[in-house]
């Protein structure tokens, strides 16, 4: 009768522990390069804590800040593969698969957060989701992760597009990007983000491109003497996993991942842009030279990428959008 007793207790025990560890039915691992002070970094806090909430705990996310999981590009194969990941990535790195999204990196497209969420959240955009998950085995949870405006990072004074002539800049591998950096004068150096501060420390390259919180989030001060602020690039990112992921979840539950998702790139962008004036203050207390020039000749230097990677009838329509 005790054995009995016994194997019943071990029974229930296995139920209710199995019950807990089944408890968290689906687990999304999102990878960043940015690191957790970053204003972005709270936006994926409220998302892994709304979803675990509206799901009641059936999906758990877990955030690997300054790239754990691995370079994005990497990740985006596991994702492609099928694996339970996620990672904040520009549209550059996704034009690959879908050319459009690639001009949402060209070269002075729209400033500010609220201009460029019009965008990404229009139906033209909704468009671009349906196709990259049909060809790539990828999807966009949002892409509405605004991370600022991205300034030139050198050691020397930059006024004009001459001044960049020979300088090794590193930038992210993706077409739209390194021909922005090409058409304003520099040697596009494709480099990924977490090797920036050795490179410039160790002279293998001359200099970067950024926004404010990436710089500060890297110590990149250490390394620079100069922002100068072209705001050449409005940075909006996506966050996007697994297709295969995403289509095992039930229907209610990817409605939950796609809402939470939106509204939390919202408080990462909203943060990021209260953050800026901060973040710059910090930058210049800690002895580098910010600068204001005039843009104009930067942005008549690269107005050919758009032609030059058969983006210029979107821009036209984009910025359309964007504008109203």
């Amino acid at each position: 009768m005790n054995a009995l007793k016994f194997f019943s207790a071990v029974s229930v025990l296995t139920v209710a522990l199995c019950g807990t560890a089944m408890a968290a039915d689906y687990t999304l691992s999102v990878n960043t390069a940015l690191t957790q002070d970053d204003p972005l970094y709270k936006g994926l806090e409220a998302f892994r804590d709304n979803v675990s909430e509206r799901t009641n705990g059936t999906v758990e996310i877990k955030i690997f800040p300054s790239s754990q999981l691995g370079k994005d590009e990497d990740v985006l194969e596991q994702a492609r593969a099928g694996a339970p990941v996620a990672v904040v990535v520009d549209g550059g790195r996704l034009a690959v698969f879908q050319k459009e999204f690639g001009v949402l990196g060209a070269p002075f497209l729209a400033s500010g957060y609220d201009g460029i969420r019009k965008v990404v959240t229009s139906d033209l955009f909704e468009e671009w989701v349906a196709g990259l998950h049909d060809s790539s085995g990828l999807q966009v949870l949002s892409f509405n992760w605004w991370q600022g405006e991205r300034h030139l990072l050198t050691k020397k004074p930059i006024t004009g597009t001459a001044d960049l002539a020979g300088v090794r800049m590193r930038t992210p591998g993706a077409p739209v990007w390194m021909e922005t950096i090409r058409a304003m004068g520099a040697t596009p150096t494709p480099m990924g983000w977490t090797e920036v501060y050795s490179a410039l420390q160790q002279g293998v390259i001359d200099a970067a491109e950024a926004q404010h919180p990436a710089t500060r989030g890297s110590k990149l001060d250490e390394v620079v003497t100069h922002i100068t602020k072209t705001g050449h690039i409005n940075l909006i990112t996506g966050l996007v996993g697994s297709a295969a992921w995403f289509d095992s979840l039930p229907a209610e539950t990817q409605v939950i991942i796609r809402e939470e998702a939106l509204k939390a790139g919202d408080i990462a962008s909203y943060g990021t842009q209260d953050a800026l004036a901060g973040i710059e203050k910090e930058l210049t207390e800690k002895g580098v030279i910010i600068t204001e020039i005039d843009t104009a000749p930067f942005k008549e230097a690269t107005a050919p990428v758009y032609d030059l990677l058969g983006y210029g009838d979107l821009r036209d329509t984009l910025r359309a959008i964007a504008a109203q």
